[in-house]
Parts: structure tokens; sequence; C-alpha cells
């Protein structure tokens, strides 16, 4: 009889919690939904954009950033878990420090960059409204000390820029989760859960335990707490990474769920800002005004993540095996337009950090022009073609950059 001290034995159990396969190469599908991603958030965030009345997220309760999210945990369990893997845990810890390091430095460059832009608007124009009003950033330029200090300690989070922060943290949990791999699967998926649990505001106040809450403070002067709480964003990140890890099995693609999936996703429509707007269901109206803690997109509300599932399935579904129905649309001169098209898309997706970071400045550049030439479905159109050809110019841009090319080749 082996002891259960046994190191072999023990080395078998750790073999055995990591036997699940690892995806080690990027799914073109990844990165193609990662990309429209990319162009839905920039129409979402330029002012008065009428294309934004008419985005994914307007007909159900999840929208872009779960695909942001998602997709950024399943390219982080491809790019972040070899290092894990080949290197240690610490190891795998010190690459997703470097990456944290990136993205923190990139959420206060583009913070900078925006108030600046603003800021500029505001003491060269001659216009009716002020600009930094309208990210509401009075405070840091009235009193720029304190806040100086809260942006640094992510103490002072304006609400535009709090999606680059959750982000941050979510991969400060992951040495978490893969260090309690190594004991169990069972033991990641009971922390993303109980995680996720104590995010719910809604939830935690109906048990009376609203003081457990979790989340982090959005500003000294309130008890504001960020709008993207991490705490519960993380569930969505952990999925896509666990499903990339292989840590969850890949859906099997039939009828059934295909069926199941088509009718959560109809169903969601007639409680959808669509179908309040356009359809006049006022039913539905007075439903999201007493459910608002079941699709709250602070906290991750569970609906939420019920929709983006529902609907993420009917697109891998849809995409085929390693996405050859994305590469095999269209026929003659419209098969070659969709290859250069699908190539930029994947470009986009690939480099969605730089280019996202970009879309927020480029997005309220683009509402003050707007502001000063007026707005008409012509010019909007106009406007968010350019922003569209603008992010596929700076994803070739850094990509290029990212590939070195002044290193002379042995």
């Amino acid at each position: 009889m082996t002891s259960v001290a046994d190191p072999a034995m023990a080395h078998s159990h750790t073999q055995n919690a990591q036997a699940a396969p690892v995806a080690s190469t990027r799914d073109i599908r990844l990165d193609f939904f990662r990309g429209l991603a990319m162009f839905i958030i920039l129409a979402a965030h330029t002012p008065r954009n009428f294309f934004s009345s008419w985005i994914p997220a307007r007909w159900g309760f999840s929208d872009a950033t779960e695909i942001f999210v998602f997709c950024s945990g399943m390219a982080s369990a491809i790019a972040f878990g070899k290092a894990f893997e080949q290197r240690g845990w610490l190891m795998g810890t010190a690459r997703i420090g470097f990456r944290v390091w990136q993205v923190y430095w990139a959420h206060l460059g583009l913070f900078f960059a925006v108030a600046a832009m603003l800021a500029a608007f505001d003491q060269f124009g001659d216009f009716d409204k002020v600009y930094i009003g309208s990210l509401n950033l009075w405070k840091f330029f009235t009193d720029p000390g304190p806040q100086l200090v809260g942006l640094f300690t992510l103490t002072y989070v304006p609400n535009y820029f709090d999606i680059l922060p959750m982000y941050l943290v979510i991969l400060m949990m992951m040495p978490l989760m893969m260090a309690l791999a190594r004991v169990s699967v069972g033991a990641v998926f009971v922390a993303i859960a109980l995680i996720w649990l104590f995010a719910q505001r809604a939830v935690l106040e109906t048990l009376g335990l609203s003081g457990l809450h979790l989340g982090f403070p959005a500003e000294p002067w309130s008890d504001r707490k960020w709008f993207f709480n991490p705490f519960g964003w993380q569930l969505v990140f952990f999925t896509g990474f666990a499903l990339m890890r292989g840590w969850l099995p890949r859906p099997p693609v039939n009828g059934a769920l295909i069926g199941l999936a088509a009718f959560i996703v109809i169903a969601n429509i007639p409680l959808s800002n669509i179908g309040v707007r356009e359809f006049g269901f006022d039913w539905a109206r007075d439903w999201r005004i007493e459910n608002r803690g079941l699709f709250d997109k602070s906290d991750f509300g569970i609906l939420r993540y019920v929709h983006f599932l529902s609907l993420a399935y009917l697109c891998w579904a849809a995409a085929g095996e390693g996405g050859a129905r994305l590469r095999a649309a269209g026929s003659g001169i419209s098969a070659r337009l969709w290859t250069g098209l699908l190539a930029m898309i994947l470009k986009v997706g690939q480099q969605s950090l730089a280019v996202f970071v970009f879309s927020m400045f480029f997005a309220r550049l683009s509402g003050f022009v707007m502001d000063q030439i007026g707005r008409n479905s012509w010019n909007m159109t106009l406007a968010n073609l350019v922003g569209f050809g603008a992010l596929i110019v700076v994803a070739y841009v850094v990509g290029w950059f990212r590939g070195q090319p002044w290193k002379v080749s042995k």
C-alpha cells in the first residue's frame, strides 16, 4: 500500500489536476470577436453617437465589455499560462506583474491625455460647454494635489477611466487562481463564485450583509465605488480563462444547446433597451426598475452572465471549428474583400490594449468635432468610419513596432 506521504503519489495528484488540455495557440475567433468589441466600444463612447443606439448592448443585458473581458481571459490563459507551466508559479506571477505594470501606466497615460485634451478645448476655445465637466473632472482641476495621489493609488477613478483598473485587479487575481488549481480546479471555481457573490450589493443588502460588499473606493469625497467592480467582473474573465486552460470542457455544438441559447437571447429583447424604447413594453420598464440587481453592470449581475454566455455560444457555434466559417465567408470578389476585412479585424483584436486606449481618446476628440460642426446622419456616419479606420491604422502601427523591425537577423 502506498503511503499518503509518498512523493511520487503527491506528484501524480499534481499531474492529474493539470491533465486537461491547454491551448497554446491563438484561435482566430478570439481575435475576431475582441476586434469587433473594439469597434463597438469606440461607437459606445463617442458622445451623442446615434450608432450607440443600435449596438448589441441595446438588445440584451450584456455588451461589448463582456466580450472584451471574456476574450482577455482566454488570451491571458494562452499568454501567461505557459509561464506558470514552464517556469513555475513565481516566474508566472512575475510575468503577470509585468503586464499589470503595463496596464497601470496605460491607464495613467490615458487619463492625462484625455484630461489635457479637454483642458485645451476649454482654454483655447470659446464654447457653450465646459469640456472638463463632461467627464466630471472638476475636482481634479480645482484641487489637483489630493486627486493626483488618488489617481496614482487608484483611489480616484473617474467613471470613464475604470475599465483598465478593473482589468488590472483581475490580472492580479490570476496567481491566486493558479495556486488554487495546484490543489484542485474545484477550489478555483469555489473561489471565483464566492468572490463574485460578495460583489453583489443587491444580494448582500437582501441578506442584511451590505457591509461585506467587496469593491474599491472611486473618490475620496464620497462613498462611490469603481463603476466596474473587478470582484464581480472576474467571473466572466475566469470563465474564458478556464475554458482556454481546459478546466471547463468545450460545450458541444448541437441543436438543443443552440435552441436554448437562441431562446435566452430572444427572450432578452423585450426586457432590453430596444424593447422598452422601440416596442413600448412598459411592463419591462417596471420590471427593470424592480430587478436592477439581476443585471447590474457595475457588479456584473447574473442575468448579464447568462445572456453573454448564450450569445457567446451562438457566435462560437456560428464561426465554426477553429473559425473555419469566418475564413470561408464570401465568394469571388466578395471573398477577397472579406479576407482583407477579416485580416484588419484580427489585427485590431491582437493589439487590443493599445487600440482600446486610443479609442477612448479618439472618442472624446470625435465628440468634440461633432459638437462644432453639428450632428446629422451623414457626418456622424463619416465620423464613425474615420474612427474605425483609425483603430485599424493604430493596430497595424503597434504591430509593426512590436515586431521590432530594426533588429538585424543573424
